[in-house]
Parts: C-alpha cells; sequence; structure tokens
C-alpha cells in the first residue's frame, strides 16, 4: 500500500474518521495498532508474524535487562537481543547475498559446490524496523531509557504505518512517551501536517517519477546510445531522483504522523547545499546516519583511539551503512567511498585547499563528488556502472539533448539553487513568512502537479522500500 495510491487514501481517511469518533486514548493507540498491522498485512500478510515476533522478542528482553541487575547477565540479555535482530536481517536480506559469493568463493579455489537456490522474500521494511528495535535494547542497556512500557505501546512504536517500512528511523526515547501520553493534534498541526503530506507526494510523483526517473532509468538502461551531454544529465538527475523520492516519502511520514499529534524528527536538511561529506551526512538520511553514529561508530571507539583508529572506525561504519542499504557489492563499494571520503576529510587532506574557495563553489564540489558516488548506489551490475563512467569520461560523439533531458537538468539546476537558499532554513517558518496567499497558491499547485502526472496503474513505489 503505496502513501501516492488511491489504496493509501482510502485507508487513511477509514482510520482518520475513526480515529476522531474513538473517546479515549487508548482505544485510539489500539485503532491506530490494528490498522499499522492491516496496512503492513497489505504488502504480504505472513510477515506480520516476523513482524509481531521481532517486536515480542525485543520488548521481553529489554524488560529482563531493565530488571537485572548483574552486569553479565545484562550483557548477556543485549546479546541476544543483538544476535536475534542481526540474524533475521542477515537470513532475510542477505542469505542468498552469502551463498552466491560462498559459491563463487568454493568455484574459486576448485570447489564444485551447487546448492540448491534458497527461496527467500525479502519483508519490506525490515532493515527500518529492526534498526529502531534494537536502539530500543540497547537504550534500555545503557539505562537512558526505562523497559516498562506497555507491551501494546511499544507494539504501536515498531509498527507505527507512516515510518514503518522506509522511515525515518524513530527512536523509542523520541516516540514511545508521545504515544504513552493522551494527545489530540491541533488545528495548526493538522493543516501543516497534510501540507508536508501534499508537498511529499509532489516530490515522489511529480519530481522524482514523473520529471527525473524516466531519463534517468533510459540512459541507465542502454548507456551505449548516448553521448557525453546527456550521460552527465542522467547522472546529475539521478541526484535528483533519489533525494525528491527519498524525502518526498520523509516529508508524507512525518506529515502523517503530525495529523495524529505526532512528532517525528527530519531526515533530511537540503544535503546538496553541504560543505562537506560529514556536513552532508548531517543533512541526508540523518535518522540512518545518526543512528550509525551513536549505536556503532561511537561504541567502535569513536574518535578516543588515535587518528588511524578513527579513520577506520569512519571506513568500516560507513561500509556497514552501504551493506545495510543492500545486499551488493555496489551498496558496499558505495559506503566504502564515503567512509574513504570522511576519513580524508578527518584528516585534512585537501579540506583545507577547499576553503579557500567560495561556498557556492565548495557545496558545487561536494555535490558532484557525491553525484559521481551515486552511479554504483544506482547501477545494476559493475559492468553497467562501468560504461556509464567511460561514458562521462571520454566520448567524442556529438550529442543532443532530448526535451526530457533540458527538463531534469533545468530541474536538478533549480533544487541545487534551492538547496542552497534554505541551507540554514526550516521549511515551515520559510512557508509561514509567505503570507496565506502565497500558502495557497503553492498548495494548490502541487495539488493540480499532482493530478496531472498521476492516474494510471503507473504508480511507482519508493526507492528506499527495496531497503
Amino acid at each position: 500500500m503505496l502513501f501516492n495510491s488511491f489504496s493509501f487514501f482510502v485507508f487513511f481517511i477509514v482510520v482518520y474518521i475513526l480515529f476522531w469518533m474513538i473517546p479515549t486514548w487508548s482505544k485510539k493507540k489500539y485503532l491506530l495498532l490494528v490498522a499499522s498491522y492491516l496496512f503492513y498485512a497489505a504488502w504480504n500478510p505472513p510477515f506480520v508474524a516476523i513482524l509481531f515476533a521481532s517486536t515480542l522478542m525485543d520488548w521481553w528482553l529489554a524488560r529482563l535487562i531493565g530488571k537485572a541487575k548483574d552486569p553479565a547477565r545484562r550483557q548477556l540479555l543485549l546479546f541476544l537481543s543483538l544476535a536475534t535482530n542481526i540474524s533475521l536481517l542477515g537470513y532475510f536480506k542477505y542469505g542468498i547475498f552469502l551463498l552466491e559469493n560462498f559459491v563463487t568463493l568454493c568455484a574459486a579455489i576448485g570447489i564444485d559446490y551447487h546448492p540448491r537456490s534458497p527461496d527467500i522474500i525479502l519483508p519490506i521494511g525490515i532493515s527500518f524496523y529492526t534498526f529502531a528495535s534494537l536502539s530500543y535494547t540497547i537504550d534500555v542497556y545503557r539505562k537512558e531509557i526505562h523497559s516498562d512500557w506497555k507491551f501494546s505501546d511499544y507494539a504501536l512504536f515498531v509498527s507505527f504505518f507512516p515510518h514503518l517500512v522506509a522511515g525515518p528511523i524513530v527512536r523509542a526515547s523520541v516516540l514511545l512517551p508521545q504515544i504513552e501520553q493522551p494527545r489530540l493534534p491541533k488545528p495548526s498541526q493538522i493543516g501543516w501536517g497534510f501540507m508536508l503530506l501534499i508537498f511529499g507526494l509532489f516530490s515522489k510523483v511529480v519530481m522524482a517519477d514523473a520529471i527525473f526517473a524516466p531519463f534517468v532509468n533510459l540512459v541507465y538502461s542502454h548507456p551505449e546510445r548516448f553521448g557525453l551531454i546527456e550521460t552527465w544529465i542522467a547522472v546529475l538527475s539521478f541526484s535528483g531522483q533519489i533525494y525528491y523520492d527519498f524525502s518526498g516519502y520523509s516529508l508524507c511520514a512525518i506529515g502523517l504522523a503530525m495529523s495524529f499529534s505526532f512528532w517525528f524528527p527530519d531526515n533530511f536538511r537540503y544535503p546538496y547545499s553541504a560543505l562537506s561529506f560529514s556536513d552532508f551526512w548531517r543533512r541526508w538520511h540523518i535518522s540512518l546516519s545518526s543512528w550509525l553514529r551513536d549505536y556503532l561508530y561511537i561504541p567502535l571507539g569513536g574518535n578516543r583511539y588515535g587518528v588511524w583508529r578513527t579513520y577506520f572506525t569512519l571506513f568500516i561504519t560507513m561500509l556497514i551503512g552501504g551493506f545495510w542499504h543492500g545486499a551488493s557489492w555496489m551498496f558496499i563499494l558505495w559506503g566504502c567511498l564515503h567512509g574513504l571520503y570522511l576519513a580524508l576529510e578527518k584528516s585534512m587532506i585537501g579540506l583545507s585547499q577547499l576553503k579557500v574557495f567560495p561556498v557556492q563553489v565548495r557545496s558545487v564540489l561536494i555535490f558532484l563528488v557525491v553525484t559521481l558516488t551515486w552511479i554504483p548506489f544506482r547501477a545494476s551490475n559493475p559492468n553497467q556502472a562501468f560504461q556509464i563512467l567511460r561514458k562521462l569520461m571520454h566520448n567524442s560523439e556529438i550529442d543532443t539533448i532530448s526535451m526530457e533531458g533540458l527538463v531534469a537538468f533545468i530541474a536538478i539546476l533549480l533544487t541545487l539553487r534551492w538547496h542552497f537558499f534554505m541551507k540554514d532554513s526550516r521549511l515551515e517558518d520559510v512557508f509561514l513568512r509567505v503570507g496565506k496567499p502565497a500558502q495557497i497558491a503553492l498548495g494548490a499547485s502541487s495539488l493540480i502537479g499532482l493530478f496531472l502526472c498521476s492516474g494510471g496503474n503507473n504508480t511507482n513505489a519508493f526507492i528506499y522500500f527495496q531497503f
């Protein structure tokens, strides 16, 4: 059930009407819990059992951790939680990948091994709800949050449908206290929440799917047909596509949660205005990058054990961050590249030279490197990535620009300008400053764009659903 589908529109309307009709907060929460499980069941009903079992296991283990006094017992219980979640994620998300690479390794050393291919289907959203659940047991172990939450409240935290399948990765310390206390959305929350939903859908349907995706898909599918200019436009356009696709989903999730009076943290802060790679990761997929920082980078040592250990920890953290995105060497490469950039930046190699440039130039340079690094992320295989890179670096073909390519190029230039303009601003503050007529015009034009670009059977899933 996609946010950009008619079925979700009907689902949300029914749930929202019932939410306002039900008188007590406890019953409202049960409604949201049941609705969230129905929402998840719409993808593949049997996977509801996995979601429920994972939720129950972490809730129970966290309660045991909270009651345990012996440090060794607490560590054992935390290890059980980590092992259970990582094993679950490892089997469903990485099982086929690990088996295929094991077969390749066997062949390389002369062993003829041909196991039956496992029939494993990846449960949607498992990466997101696993990380959210893991943060809870770790925070309980660290004594940063208590463990005496009602199971129904904890189950709603894990499964709440706005963030269930593609984030943001909302932590228990943020959402559970909101779930526990009775709340009712204010008119301002409802209005801004629905506006964020409209902006998010516009980002996905119009910007990502209608403007950027067709040209990106065409060039990546047949790179041999295109010359230098259009290949560059396609590579630049994917930066726009993935940004609008995922930030659009995040805006939808934040807006939907706000319409029920729940607050989610921002997941994007105009990342293409970043002046460094660390600044980029403070602005891109913030819930994941902060999760990796707090639950991986810092526990592995952070910057506490010397410069070389810091570089190694940065590299390993980003490698795991890349692998989190999918069971592919291409994602691992993408993560390793960002780890390398961060390590080099930490060592100040090249960074001091960058500071002599105006901030606009620095921002464009960071954007170009990030854009080139998206190539292994987007490419289906190494050969496709190599073909794209070869076209970018040396191509003597005379190139013409199609109308689709020209529109995409103008859109990415406007996106960069918008990001730099909004670099230190909040969308809500800017929206409130423009006045009522402009607000109405923005909302109306977004709805018109959605109407013109929607319809038919061309509803596309959000890119991050596959992760």
